[in-house]
């Protein structure tokens, strides 16, 4: 063929295809191929063995070819077969090639003609043959059968459509002479992947079973119903013939002496028969590859650059050295530190953009989350007044006093005092619980050394509970020390000269009242579905008001709440709703939303609603308490205490100087309480880290032991190794490829209406009856208008440049040329 470079390309391509099998997807390319579609009994098998020059094939009525059959065929001195799932094992009687294959698709299909796409590989070499790489997949069938589901005709197609959809594949649609062409249910597939007929390379089968006076000299010149490939016309063995064993040389030859002899197809006989075929496909495929070389190459190393530095790293690594164990044991040990440090202090690199978590949690539960559990453990306004007044009266005892007590001040200031243990003491555990949360994200890079993982992460954790108990000492001991000395000549102390005036300033409105302290998205979950039911508003946080807009721009504001009096309490999530919801209510019991007593807002997290109730409490809007129930026996004390002016001076003001008092106390516990915990607990645990933990883990055993890879590590780095040579020996054998080769181009575009939907623009079918109009003279004379008429163009590429002209059936005054051989 004067191609013989290009032909090498082919027995390389079917190594690559063997190489990519073994690596399954990781390699998962497109190689060129050629699949072999038509209906049941259409004679595909008998093209394929005439390829082989084999009887090889499984035969019998309905459907027989229930797997595809992926065929490679190699040009060798010697003859012989295999299989991909036999490795190593050649057959050289092709009986048996045979009833492996019946037996492989036994194996998975059933014995009773079911169907699966999963392919059975089969290499033949042989000195009879041309290097092509074919698909023999099943026929179309429409009825079921046996063990065949009812939509086996759409699975078939499915099947078909896997393969022959694929841009890199060839088609090759096979179809009998003596049906109609039109309706061919190869042709059709072909057309609905491949509508500009790139692809597709039309067979005709059973030339000599056709009606006598009838042929197919119009379908095989491409002039009815035309491909841009056209139609290559064979002659296969009959039933009779291989019942009677007639070798198949011998059936090449009568094939070749039907189309020397007979009238129709004698001036096309040299581009007509098996041999013809096999050269053709062969030539299409070459020049297929060479097409496809560039991205194919690019593909590949591609692949290879991803798997490069990991490939380097596993080529020269022995699990089982001391040297390399101890060396990745220093390694691990320093990235978890820098990892731990990393997530506490904050990096530019690797950040969350999901949650917050390590430093950035802490540092919420340090001015958000403290805080707001300081605030929750103040006693409610009602209930201070009445401790205070039972205080007074119990230290006056059965006198009636005429100053107010010193003594009920501190009792009080103390009781207060020893109230913020329980939030001090539940910050320290949340912060303990986001650190033992670091470590165990930061060990996740020593997935690879399980029990390594595991040390490490006993070990640290160990040492940050032994510290827990040490920092929750310190703090309860701050409390104490709060406690041990109540100190009234404090600078920020309002004193019993100023207590009096307390009230009237707080009623004076701070001059920065204006100021926002919170904007956001919050959802009024408690408007009635008869007005639209829950509706997302932009709300304002201020000093003086809450207010809410329609929208970001705050141009259209839907209702302003001002802050007196209301206060905030949790709202039970219901099961309907993924929202977390908390309510604003008025402590007089009056309206706070239209007709509503409360205001319900939604959050998307638990962690926004914290959040804004921590802003609400900046604003003076406080947790409610429900500590006193109503109509409560304390009720009637309280109001008559209330009666009593003199008592209720003293209330006032003792109420004035604990809450100065407590200011100062829960001033200095919100500055003391991360200091002390920042450095009991975190900067020790990175101290830790950084200089002891590798003596912990060296102390616990054998390194050895400690360093043992995860089987997954093994693993991946087997099919790192595995995949990275299978891409370089791909490289390297498509490098040894020269294109500079003899090619053809590609066929001109032909009218290819007649198949399309439904049938409505297609051709007259090549019937019997037509066939015989067109034998038998009956041709319009070019002297009466009719055009010139076309030449075939072969699948090899265009004959003439009279591709484009009219389709008038009408006989060629020459025969086209041979393939150069």
């Amino acid at each position: 063929m004067g191609n013989q470079g290009m032909e090498d390309m082919i027995p390389l391509v079917n190594k690559l295809q063997d190489a990519f099998s073994t690596i399954g997807q990781a390699c998962n390319l497109d190689l060129p191929q050629i699949a072999v579609v038509g209906g049941q009994s259409a004679g595909k098998s008998s093209v394929l063995e005439n390829f082989v020059g084999k009887d090889f094939l499984p035969r019998g009525s309905g459907i027989v070819t229930r797997r595809p059959l992926v065929l490679q065929l190699i040009s060798n001195p010697t003859e012989f077969a295999e299989f991909l799932h036999c490795k190593g094992k050649k057959f050289t009687d092709f009986d048996e090639v045979r009833q492996e294959i019946e037996a492989e698709t036994d194996r998975v299909t059933g014995a009773n003609r079911g169907i699966s796409p999963v392919p059975i590989n089969l290499r033949v070499y042989s000195p009879h043959v041309l290097n092509l790489t074919l698909i023999d997949l099943p026929g179309i069938t429409k009825v079921p059968v046996g063990d065949q589901p009812a939509d086996i005709e759409s699975q078939i197609r499915d099947m078909i459509m896997q393969f022959i959809c694929r841009d890199s594949c060839l088609i090759l649609a096979v179809t009998p002479a003596n049906s109609d062409l039109a309706n061919s249910d190869a042709l059709k597939l072909a057309k609905d992947v491949d509508p500009q007929g790139l692809r597709t390379v039309g067979v005709i089968t059973k030339l000599d079973l056709m009606d006598e006076g009838t042929d197919a000299r119009e379908v095989l010149e491409n002039k009815l119903l035309p491909l841009r490939r056209g139609y290559i016309g064979v002659v296969n063995r009959s039933q009779k013939d291989i019942d009677g064993k007639k070798d198949i040389k011998a059936a090449l030859d009568a094939e070749r002496k039907f189309f020397l002899t007979h009238s129709s197809y004698r001036h096309m006989a040299n581009s007509m028969g098996t041999a013809y075929l096999q050269k053709a496909l062969n030539q299409q495929l070459t020049n297929h590859i060479r097409d496809t070389l560039p991205a194919f190459r690019s593909k590949l190393q591609t692949q290879l650059l991803s798997l490069d530095k990991e490939a380097e790293e596993y080529r020269h690594f022995r699990p089982d050295d001391p040297s390399r164990k101890t060396k990745a044991l220093l390694q691990m040990v320093q990235q978890f530190s820098v990892d731990f440090d990393k997530r506490i202090e904050g990096s530019g690199d690797q950040v969350d953009t999901v949650e917050l978590s390590g430093g950035a949690k802490i540092n919420r539960i340090f001015h958000e989350r403290f805080p707001f559990e300081l605030v929750k453990m103040e006693s409610d306004d009602k209930d201070m007044r009445r401790e205070i007044s039972y205080a007074i009266k119990n230290i006056h005892g059965i006198r009636t006093g005429l100053f107010t007590p010193d003594m009920a001040f501190e009792a009080i200031v103390k009781k207060q005092i020893v109230k913020l243990k329980e939030p001090c003491i539940k910050c320290i555990d949340l912060v303990i619980q986001e650190l033992i949360n670091t470590v165990r994200q930061c060990s996740n890079r020593l997935d690879t050394f399980p029990r390594l993982r595991e040390e490490t992460e006993r070990i640290v954790t160990t040492h940050i509970r032994d510290r827990e108990s040490q920092a929750k000492e310190q703090v309860l001991l701050l409390i104490d020390i709060q406690l041990a000395y109540i100190n009234t000549n404090h600078e920020d102390f309002i004193g019993f000269a100023n207590a009096q005036q307390r009230s009237s300033q707080a009623s004076n409105k701070n001059t920065a009242g204006n100021q926002v302290i919170r904007k956001g998205w919050l959802t009024i979950n408690n408007i009635s579905i008869i007005k639209g039911g829950a509706k997302e508003y932009w709300f304002v946080l201020t000093a003086e008001c809450l207010a809410w807009f329609k929208d970001d721009e705050e141009k259209e504001k839907k209702y302003m709440l001002p802050l007196d009096n209301l206060k905030v309490r949790d709202v039970e999530k219901s099961f309907m709703s993924s929202k977390h919801i908390f309510s604003i209510f008025n402590t007089e019991q009056r309206n706070v939303y239209k007709d509503n007593r409360t205001l319900e807002l939604a959050c998307d997290t638990q962690e926004e609603v914290d959040s804004w109730k921590s802003s609400l409490l900046r604003a003076g809007v406080y947790p409610d308490k429900n500590a006193v129930m109503e109509g409560g026996e304390s009720s009637g004390p309280a109001e008559n205490f209330s009666m009593d002016p003199q008592l209720e001076r003293k209330v006032e003001t003792i109420r004035n100087l604990v809450e100065s008092y407590m200011a100062i106390v829960n001033k200095c516990i919100r500055d003391l309480m991360p200091k002390s915990i920042m450095h009991l607990m975190i900067t020790n645990v990175k101290d830790f880290i950084n200089a002891d933990l590798l003596a912990q883990l060296y102390s616990t055993g054998d390194q050895n032991a400690l360093m043992d890879e995860s089987p997954e590590l093994a693993q991946r780095r087997e099919e790192v190794l595995r995949t990275h040579h299978a891409l370089k020996e791909a490289l390297a054998i498509i490098g040894d490829i020269s294109t500079t080769t003899i090619t053809t181009p590609m066929p001109p575009p032909v009218d290819s209406s007649w198949q399309g939907a439904g049938g409505s623009r297609r051709s007259p079918p090549a019937s019997p009856t037509a066939s015989r109009r067109m034998s038998s003279g009956q041709r319009p004379a070019p002297g009466r208008g009719a055009p010139p008429p076309p030449s075939r163009p072969g699948p090899l590429g265009p004959l003439n440049n009279s591709a484009d002209s009219p389709q008038v059936p009408s006989r060629p005054n020459r025969a086209p040329p041979s393939i150069p051989r």
